[in-house]
């Protein structure tokens, strides 16, 4: 959440709203932001920190582990007409990548206004993929690793 946080502009620029969750309560937020947080980044997080009590939206994404009582660290790129477009859950040990999240949300918003797939790794400026029935087993002379 640190990482987002000190980053927060970059998404701001994309247009990105952020939101975390967490079972935790306000008050436990609260304390967080003044405690730890805002010594990691300047002024805190700032964007809101929803309190799900009762783990009912962690219930609704399929990220509440009602045994531990907790939410277990997701991501999810919800587009425009509410419609999740990506999902990232990974165990606590393991940190996710902020500069891989910033390329998946350029290549959802290059999709939705172009139309055009984006292939494995694409980059902003790199080579898409143009569909329909001339790219059906072709798409090796259209596209290299790399590209």
């Amino acid at each position: 959440m640190a990482s987002v946080a000190a980053r927060y502009d970059d998404l701001k620029k994309l247009d990105v709203e952020v939101l975390s969750c967490s079972v935790d309560s306000h008050f436990t937020h609260k304390m967080w932001q003044e405690h730890e947080l805002s010594k990691m980044v300047e002024g805190g997080v700032p964007f809101p920190m929803l309190a799900d009590t009762g783990g009912k939206i962690g219930t609704l994404y399929g990220v509440y582990d009602e045994a531990g009582g907790v939410n277990v660290r997701g991501r999810f790129l919800i587009d425009p007409d509410g419609v999740i477009q990506a999902m990232e859950v990974l165990t606590p040990p393991v940190g996710r990548n902020f500069a891989e999240l910033v390329r998946q949300v350029q290549a959802f918003q290059h999709v939705r206004k172009t139309g055009e797939p984006t292939p494995a790794g694409w980059q902003p400026g790199k080579k898409t993929l143009k569909p329909g029935p001339d790219l059906v087993g072709k798409v090796w002379e259209n596209w290299k690793i790399g590209d």
